[in-house]
């Protein structure tokens, strides 16, 4: 029972644990049984902060630095770089990543009451696409992390497989399920034979038909977001006095969570106070300093997600930028959203088609379409994916819990 299953998600993490003839999610964050993958650390207290805690120590204004989607840089060339955490001192990338896995493990042990050294972890399809040597190393990166907190047996199993095992748990008859796991960082899909006669082998490969992924999920539709919202209104795609739309690179690093922070370094400061005369408008230059100066860049991201959160199921809202000028909001509706996300939901539903077609099934033989994974509470996404498997009945799962839930299942079978 000294065992463990751990969903190290890009957007969002949990871990399961055996106990009282059950397994179940161990609480991670008070009651919560998932938390935001993110970790600040503080340096007006000298502390770090996990999760909901560590976004709200970030907004209330305590200097330091906030780390979120750790996930993505995993077969990069920046995981092995160092990051400055705002008091004169610096951490790896990696490094961030093990203090993650330890706050779960500890958790996880508070709830097992016992050591464990054992450890079932979930991965993407692809940590980064169409680079397998990048995306082996994004694991051995991920496995290196995990027993330097103290795991030393530890297996991994692709997330949206123990997705599919946890739907399996409740089905009574057999069928081909099309698991879509839609986070953070990865649209991942897997098309397996599922039934409550399957549930109790330990070797499921031949029930796995295809697997399949793309580096496209929620932070992508946050990026469209703020570029085509907020950050329009410091001069993304304005126009310079000759006519040449003004450097996108420093709107591209504001949108993207672990970019951000290379915004500050004061080598790029000092480029961006010589771009002023390429701004036509001005105050979008103004605009533009002020939040690289005040270091508003996260809070800006956050912003984005969550008008992206609150029209995700149709209405619209307005995107409160008091912090960069008073009394500057911007309109925001679901048709926006759409058309600010069509490119990657064209590539998501395609990489759901090429997982079937790598099968050789046809679509109308899915019997089911199973969404689990953040995303998935976008609805124009979800209903994209029905609409290109019309035969087959959408099932929603705990979109932050059935992975974690599948992994534990399988760590049962692997690890008893």
């Amino acid at each position: 029972m000294t065992f463990c299953a751990i969903d190290f998600g890009t957007s969002n993490s949990a871990v399961a644990v055996p106990g009282d003839g059950a397994l179940r999610l161990a609480p991670v964050e008070g009651a919560y049984t998932t938390l935001p993958t993110a970790v600040f650390f503080n340096v007006d207290e000298n502390t770090r902060e996990f999760g909901r805690a560590a976004l709200e120590a970030y907004i209330d204004g305590f200097d330091g630095r906030l780390m979120r989607s750790m996930k993505s840089i995993l077969g990069s060339a920046l995981a092995d770089s160092t990051t400055d955490l705002g008091d004169g001192s610096a951490i790896k990338y990696t490094d961030v990543i093990a203090i993650f896995l330890m706050h779960l493990k500890r958790h996880a042990e508070a709830r097992a009451g016992v050591p464990l050294e054992r450890a079932v972890l979930g991965r993407p399809v692809f940590f980064v696409d169409d680079d397998p040597r990048a995306d082996r190393l994004a694991q051995q990166q991920l496995e290196a992390a995990a027993r330097s907190v103290g795991f030393r047996d530890i297996h991994f199993q692709y997330e949206p497989i123990a997705a599919a095992f946890d739907y399996e748990s409740h089905l009574t008859e057999e069928g081909l399920v099309l698991v879509a796991d839609i986070g953070g960082g990865t649209s991942d899909f897997s098309l397996v034979r599922v039934g409550p006669q399957r549930m109790a082998r330990l070797e499921r490969k031949d029930d796995v038909l295809a697997h399949h992924g793309v580096h496209v999920a929620g932070t992508d539709f946050d990026r469209r977001v703020e570029l085509t919202t907020i950050l329009t209104e410091l001069g993304y795609r304005s126009i310079d006095p000759e006519g040449r739309e003004v450097p996108n690179r420093i709107y591209f690093d504001l949108a993207t969570w672990h970019l951000i922070n290379t915004v500050y370094a004061p080598k790029r400061v000092g480029e961006l106070v010589l771009m002023r005369h390429l701004y036509t408008d001005t105050h979008h230059h103004d605009r533009l300093m002020r939040v690289v100066e005040q270091r508003l860049g996260h809070a800006l991201a956050a912003r984005a997600e969550e008008a992206k959160i609150g029209v995700a199921a149709g209405g619209e809202t307005l995107i409160d930028l008091d912090r960069v000028e008073d009394d500057l909001r911007v309109a925001f509706d679901e048709a926006q959203l759409i058309d600010a996300g069509k490119e990657e939901t064209q590539r998501i539903v395609q990489a759901a088609r090429d997982t079937v077609q790598a099968a050789g099934v046809a679509d109308r033989d899915v019997s089911a379409l199973y969404f689990t994974g953040g995303s998935t509470g976008l609805a124009f996404l979800s209903g994209a994916l029905s609409a290109a498997f019309p035969a087959a009945r959408p099932v929603f799962g705990d979109r932050l819990a059935s992975v974690a839930t599948g992994l534990g299942i399988h760590a049962q079978r692997v690890f008893r």
